[in-house]
């Protein structure tokens, strides 16, 4: 058996490559860029054929000069609620890859909602009714390729790559199609939104025997896929023994906030985390990009838009980031972008400083909903019933006690003015992996079977009131969609 994992983390942008040794060592890596359309506002695609070729140029490139042997499986971590179509009989692709980022389905999700279904769907799926989720993209493919195969981004590679027409569960519980709790495709949610179940793949594990790659897969041919993982999952499940203690954030364009175990508060999602194990998820739609639109419309780099925010004081400014509404916690499609608390005094510095702010606020907004109501001793004794010994909180798990700490990754985490933001706001110490690519080493944890410790720069809460900070935030929130609401 061979000593290395080939860890491919299929992303928005970009395939990346990672061959991974049990000590967590990186030996080789590769990757190769995915081109993404817009073809019309508000619509996103990519290609699946291209997906499949980057996939397999970053593969090439990494084990170039390997010897195959040393290779024993695969892991593969993927962009998760893109929509994918392709014709089960010939396996190529049978029309566009709808991103996460698409709504053309909205009016579908509308249509349900005047209905009066979004309740039920949140109820059966977790998930509140939006087309960021799997479900309306869907159907609006089959509703154009009837008789077609459909899945996730998951579900496209291990079909191309293995000939298995199968989806992982925690890339199936964001498809807005699975019983959730049941951890099986909900009949009444594939009648809501009219999808037959034999165009859906089965439901697998997130570990074990789930595949061995065909010819097709070219230099990966005969390498037995043994994890997928969502690329959210796959950064929660690199953090090891922590991830039971704390909440996880990806810090990106957007974020991804996620902890282990079950929640009842409609603000955040419930998903599966891997194989049985439930979490709690809440979605932002604009972090890095509030920084990144910043810089745009002032003429400056995201960098100086970061130095600005570490020399200044926000001075009562406030931006709300709702470019396209809010997600979580408050999932309000029409909520505005604003800005409040100008004076004559405020400059690129305060604006610059309310940016960072922004994202750090949003988080702490998320990790306010996923906290236990009752955090009483009696409270956390009985809810610490339902979870498991190691940590890994089962289905029926919620959460045993407020989150410890916050585990830090992606691109804006490297941000210490904003790490040290959050650590104040969340009174939480904050801890930043050192280690770069967390999706590709987690699915490489999984899929070879070990869990190395990561090392991380820790941000402690300095002494402090931060009550008016927040107040300003929620106040400046509430204008945010109320004038969204008379628009």
């Amino acid at each position: 058996m061979g000593d290395l994992v080939l860890a491919i983390d299929q992303g928005t942008s970009s395939t990346k490559c990672l061959l991974v040794d049990a000590a967590g060592a990186v030996v080789a890596t590769g990757s190769a860029a995915v081109p993404i359309r817009y073809p019309r506002p508000g619509w996103v695609e990519q290609d699946a054929g291209e997906i499949l070729d980057s996939v397999l140029a970053a593969a090439s490139e990494c084990l170039a000069g390997v010897d195959p042997g040393r290779v024993r499986s695969i892991g593969l971590s993927t962009q998760r609620e893109s929509a994918v179509v392709w014709d089960k009989r010939t396996g190529e692709p049978a029309g566009p890859v709808l991103g996460w980022q698409d709504q053309r389905a909205q009016p579908i999700c509308d249509a349900l909602r005047d209905k009066g279904e979004a309740s039920r769907v949140r109820e059966i799926s977790g998930l509140p009714l939006d087309p960021m989720f799997s479900a309306a993209k869907l159907r609006w493919l089959l509703d154009r390729t009837p008789g077609a195969a459909v899945g996730t981004v998951d579900a496209w590679l291990l079909f191309a790559l293995t000939g298995r027409h199968r989806i992982e569960s925690g890339n199936a519980s964001r498809t807005q199609l699975l019983d959730v709790r049941a951890g099986a495709w909900s009949p009444e949610l594939l009648d809501l939104f009219g999808i037959p179940a034999s165009a859906l793949p089965a439901i697998t594990p997130s570990s074990g025997s789930l595949g061995v790659v065909g010819a097709r897969g070219g230099v990966l041919d005969g390498l037995p896929i043994t994890a997928v993982l969502g690329d959210s999952h796959a950064a929660l499940y690199a953090h090891g023994t922590l991830a039971s203690r704390g909440v996880k954030v990806t810090y990106g364009t957007g974020s991804s906030v996620m902890r282990l175990g079950a929640t009842d508060d409609t603000g955040v999602c419930l998903t599966v985390a891997w194989n049985d194990c439930l979490a709690a998820e809440g979605n932002i739609r604009s972090s890095g990009a509030t920084v990144a639109w910043l810089a745009s419309v002032t003429g400056v780099t995201a960098a100086r838009i970061a130095e600005l925010a570490a020399e200044s004081s926000s001075d009562g400014v406030v931006l709300v980031p709702a470019f396209g509404g809010l997600a979580a916690p408050y999932w309000d499609d029409n909520a505005v972008g604003l800005i409040s608390g100008l004076t004559l005094g405020s400059g690129p510095g305060q604006l610059a400083r309310a940016a960072v702010e922004s994202i750090a606020h949003q988080v702490t907004d998320v990790i306010e909903a996923m906290t236990p109501k009752d955090t009483s001793p009696a409270a956390d004794s009985s809810r610490a019933a339902d979870s498991s010994s190691s940590g890994r909180s089962p289905r029926s798990g919620g959460f045993s006690r407020a989150a410890d700490c916050l585990l830090a990754d992606g691109g804006a985490a490297g941000n210490d003015t904003l790490m040290q933001i959050q650590a104040d706001l969340t009174g939480l110490p904050v801890y930043r992996a050192r280690t770069t690519n967390l999706s590709a080493l987690g699915v490489a944890f999984l899929a070879g079977g070990f869990t190395p410790p990561i090392e991380y720069d820790e941000f402690h809460p300095q002494p402090g009131d931060f009550t008016a900070q927040r107040s300003a935030w929620r106040a400046a929130i509430a204008r945010s969609r109320e004038r969204g609401a008379s628009i």
